[in-house]
């Protein structure tokens, strides 16, 4: 393991009780989000929302982006939580778009196969056993395998091998795109499935992670001879900077690869990764959309948040009781979540189809600024989910 820096956490004080957050409370927020899906059933039954709104509305768009699957996962939470077949048919219809997917590689040149066939067709085999679902999976982990190169040990991001601006391409968001993988193996059998995984999470440890325990969003490898080149932003302030949602993507995604792997450096890992951003939280608990920022004018990004509050949860789940910040890190996500609740929902905002207002898609490509995030209303969906039940991770 690379010497990465362990800041602590510096305003301990900040996370040392729980903020007043009942399952009542969290059984309400969710209200809030159920009753958005309803009103969005109809629109987003053979359609999907766009991953950002314009004007805080999301676009209806065919299931062709790297998003799709979050309100396709926001339907299987639903049908979780609520037992309600309409999410549970609506989801269902939806697979066939995902099947139309893997069969026509339509849009799947893309290491975002994880985060779309973790929490469509995944979730789909776990909650009904579904043998469609199944084999719809299998086939996107192989697909996602076609992107693994051994010598370099990583899975590439976007593009052909051979294109100049993409090849050897990893970045922070694979982590979370990794449960697939690990899930193939498990359900197949196959170990090239996890030993694929858990390499790449150890080169990202090794070259994303800097020594500061703060991320690169991006990091190139060559591909031919597994040499490392260099790091860079696609959606940051700078190459430098910190990206929010990227180090949100680590908390979470660490701690993930850990429970396949039972490699313990990966919690370690996940806890320097976790307090470098929860230092740099403002007062509210929600990141600005990128954590070079800690006070001003800039957007702040509620998909992090909501990101993050999951991360944190998973991380304290795989802590063991002595672990002096255990606690600390629960109420950390706790915190965060009353803070979405109380401050960056769409509730006083009734012309918006979305949940959560205020994120940030891409913002050096004026992209999704200040919007929804299919993403964000996710995330703060699972995070309240974590919340009130002891969930079956879909990941």
């Amino acid at each position: 393991m690379k010497n990465i820096n362990n800041e602590g956490i510096k305003n301990k004080e900040k996370f040392s009780e729980p903020p007043a957050l009942t399952k009542e409370y969290c059984d309400k927020a969710i209200q809030f989000i159920l009753k958005k899906i309803d009103q969005n059933l109809e629109d987003f039954t053979y359609k999907y929302p766009a991953p950002a709104s314009v004007n805080n509305v999301y676009p209806a768009i065919d299931n062709v982006e790297w998003t799709s699957s979050f309100w396709t996962g926001m339907l299987w939470l639903a049908y979780e939580i609520t037992k309600d077949e309409k999410y549970r048919k609506v989801a269902e219809i939806q697979l066939e778009s995902y099947k139309k997917r893997v069969d026509e590689r339509i849009g799947t040149g893309t290491h975002d196969l994880g985060f779309l066939y973790t929490l469509s067709s995944v979730a789909a085999f776990k909650l009904t056993g579904s043998e469609s679902a199944k084999n719809i999976s299998i086939k996107a982990a192989d697909l996602l395998m076609e992107r693994y190169f051994e010598k370099a040990g990583i899975i590439q991001a976007w593009g052909n091998p051979d294109d100049p601006e993409n090849g050897g391409r990893m970045i922070i968001d694979c982590c979370m795109n990794l449960p697939l993988l690990y899930w193939a193996s498990e359900i197949t059998g196959d170990k090239k499935y996890h030993d694929a995984a858990a390499s790449h999470i150890k080169q990202a440890e090794k070259y994303i992670i800097r020594d500061d325990a703060s991320s690169f969003h991006t990091y190139f490898m060559d591909i031919y001879t597994g040499k490392p080149k260099y790091g860079q932003t696609v959606q940051g302030f700078s190459d430098n900077s910190c990206w929010a949602r990227g180090q949100a993507w680590g908390i979470y995604g660490f701690p993930l690869s850990y429970k396949y792997t039972d490699d313990y450096d990966l919690i370690l890992l996940a806890k320097k990764v976790t307090n470098y951003f929860i230092n740099r939280l403002p007062e509210d608990y929600v990141a600005y959309w990128d954590i070079i920022f800690t006070k001003g004018e800039e957007e702040r990004d509620s998909s992090s948040a909501a990101i993050a509050a999951c991360g944190l949860l998973e991380l304290s789940k795989n802590l063991p009781l002595t672990d002096n910040d255990k606690r600390s890190y629960e109420n950390a996500a706790m915190h965060i979540v009353k803070s979405l609740v109380e401050n960056y929902t769409s509730k006083d905002c009734p012309e918006s189809n979305g949940v959560l207002l205020h994120a940030v898609y891409a913002k050096p490509h004026n992209k999704g600024i200040d919007e929804c995030n299919i993403w964000g209303d996710y995330y703060y969906f699972e995070a309240l989910v974590r919340l009130v039940k002891d969930w079956k991770s879909f990941w």
